[in-house]
């Protein structure tokens, strides 16, 4: 499937939404980011999948201060599918109130909707170790 530049424009735009909405406390607006069904999944942290906006929404008001005070996502490759959906991979940076950092990966579902591009799909990978963890063979 080919996508057309608006709508590459869009998703990207979507993937960088999500920083600015959540670091400013507009929880009420994760219906611009995510289908109603959203799968987010958090497997790679040791924590069981959310089922749907509401749940994302609980989850960070649960996290409170432990919540970074900035979100900054970058490398972001968005890649097209036959079925219509759409898969963007981005990096994402979050910086807590102590200034410390963490890395995570973002792999996505994106789909097209009524509303415009939503994702449906958010999986979470920590980024602890270089390269990914592998050593060079031999």
């Amino acid at each position: 499937m080919s996508l057309a530049l608006e709508d590459r424009l869009a998703i990207i735009e979507l993937v960088s939404l999500h920083g600015h909405l959540v670091d400013d406390g507009s929880l009420d607006q994760l219906e611009e980011l995510f289908t109603a069904d959203v799968v987010y999944d958090l497997t790679d942290f040791g924590q069981e999948p959310l089922s749907g906006v509401a749940a994302i929404r609980e989850a960070a008001w649960a996290l409170g201060a432990a919540n970074p005070v900035a979100h900054h996502v970058t490398n972001v490759v968005v890649t097209a599918w036959a079925d219509g959906r759409v898969q963007v991979r981005s990096k994402g940076l979050g910086i807590k109130a102590d200034g410390s950092c963490g890395s995570v990966s973002y792999d996505d579902t994106v789909v097209r909707t009524a509303d415009g591009w939503r994702i449906s799909y958010r999986r979470l990978s920590p980024r602890r170790t270089p390269l990914g963890g592998m050593t060079k063979p031999g």
